[in-house]
């Protein structure tokens, strides 16, 4: 009988325990946000000597059965490249992006996407929110890549580097499309 008494004692408690945590938090003045419905991640890519080179940070908006391109992203209008905050791209060294070198630092990640190519900005304002403030006046650099067929659905805006020769590509990719933007190595 004790045994059972015991058992029952235990079950008991485990089942309260997450309704007391979630009371303590509460009564502690804790004031958690939700689950973010875009959530931040970030890609960063290094070299064979493990030393960083390039990192980018972007929201992760949902395809949740919308058409994207063309409806919920615009054609031919500056998208923030994600969600909430502007996707921000990190050089750790100088790259070349088209035919200019861009320097070590922070950048802004815009793009105008289209059906069958994109625009990719990087600009030098950074810490903005989406891209109300975007001006053409502080792009660094644009270039235009073509848009490609994913081989299936991606459910959720995704970014990562792949290895290219002299450098790197940016793969960006959501719905049934992706972009590479080709970083080279500066000499």
């Amino acid at each position: 009988m004790k045994k059972i008494a015991i058992g029952i004692a235990s079950v008991l408690c485990l089942m309260l325990t997450p309704q007391m945590n979630a009371q303590t938090e509460k009564d502690s003045g804790l004031n958690f946000s939700k689950l973010d419905a875009s959530p931040m991640d970030l890609a960063l890519y290094r070299d064979k000597e493990d030393a960083p080179i390039a990192r980018v940070i972007y929201s992760r908006p949902q395809k949740r059965e919308r058409e994207v391109f063309g409806k919920l992203v615009p054609y031919g209008k500056v998208w923030r490249t994600g969600a909430n905050e502007t996707t921000e791209l990190t050089l750790y060294r100088n790259m070349k992006v088209g035919d200019k070198v861009i320097q070590a630092g922070t950048y802004s990640l815009f793009t105008i996407p289209n059906e069958k190519e994109w625009t990719i900005i990087l600009n030098s304002s950074t810490n903005t929110w989406g891209a109300y403030e975007y001006t053409d006046v502080k792009d660094e650099v644009r270039i235009t890549v073509p848009v490609r067929q994913a081989p299936n659905t991606i459910e959720a805006l995704s970014m990562a580097f792949e290895e290219a020769p002299g450098g790197a590509n940016l793969l960006i990719g959501w719905d049934n499309s992706y972009v590479k933007v080709p970083f080279k190595n500066a000499k």
